[in-house]
């Protein structure tokens, strides 16, 4: 059943409790699907050896994302928000996992640590409220229905972009091969986020034959590819740990005794 009040117009684009009342925001997930088909294009040129049971898994998880976002923004409901968001918790934790062990070759109490710490950033990212300017846990005075997610929600997902700067600095700083990409996926993670956070700000100004759009769905299609450009990184350098040699150090100038 859908869900009622507030809760079913937290994006832009719905206006009513229709199947269509979202279609970018519902047919953008489409782009999942082809990060997946992507992936296991990629997936099939490796030699039989180089296939990991995880690239398959996120391809997997990839698909989950896909068709547990396009039923919540066509069936906003208590069971259809954990297809949708649980997928995405599921790929940041495995993937988180798989970073640390794969490419910064973690041990397993660091990596437990690191997983623990995550959880609860997240946990405590996902329930900041913002009221008039305010920020807290707990806006006293503030009726609950006045309050809102911050950044329209977008702060939740705060550490999971804090982790992948962290990585991708710490892989540059080792040379590693998988670094260029994780990079390239963080900034497609920011850009993603920020069109997140402005949907109900610009809601206003993006119209288009009587629609408004808002910026959700590119939510979507710059998500599907952070997702694809991490698959990639350990589809190409997730089998080994990955370093490049040490730059060559300059030799002293010679100089000729005339």
């Amino acid at each position: 059943m859908p869900l009622k009040g507030a809760s079913i117009f937290d994006y832009c684009e719905r206006t009513g409790a229709a199947f269509w009342a979202e279609p970018l925001n519902a047919v953008t997930n489409a782009a999942f699907i082809v990060a997946a088909i992507a992936g296991i294009a990629t997936i099939a040129r490796l030699p039989a050896r180089e296939r990991s049971f995880w690239h398959m898994f996120f391809v997997a998880d990839f698909i989950a994302i896909g068709i547990g976002s396009f039923l919540f923004h066509t069936m906003p409901g208590k069971g259809t928000e954990l297809a949708d968001t649980g997928p995405i918790g599921l790929f940041m934790l495995t993937y988180l996992v798989y970073a640390l062990r794969r490419f910064a070759g973690a041990p397993r109490f660091i990596t437990a640590a690191a997983i623990a710490g995550f959880i609860g950033a997240m946990a405590i990212a996902f329930n900041v409220q913002c009221w008039d300017g305010r920020v807290g846990f707990l806006l006293e005075n503030v009726p609950a229905g006045a309050r809102a997610r911050c950044l329209n929600g977008s702060l939740g997902y705060g550490p999971a972009f804090a982790a992948m700067l962290l990585i991708g600095g710490f892989l540059t700083y080792r040379r590693h091969k998988a670094a260029p990409l994780m990079l390239a996926a963080t900034a497609a993670f920011a850009v993603s986020l920020t069109l997140r956070s402005l949907d109900q700000q610009l809601c206003g100004h993006w119209i288009v034959l009587g629609h408004r759009m808002g910026t959700h769905f590119l939510w979507h299609l710059f998500n599907s590819l952070t997702l694809f450009l991490l698959l990639l990184a350990g589809i190409r350098h997730g089998g080994r740990l990955e370093v490049l040699p040490p730059r060559p150090k300059a030799k002293p100038p010679v100089y000729a005794v005339r």
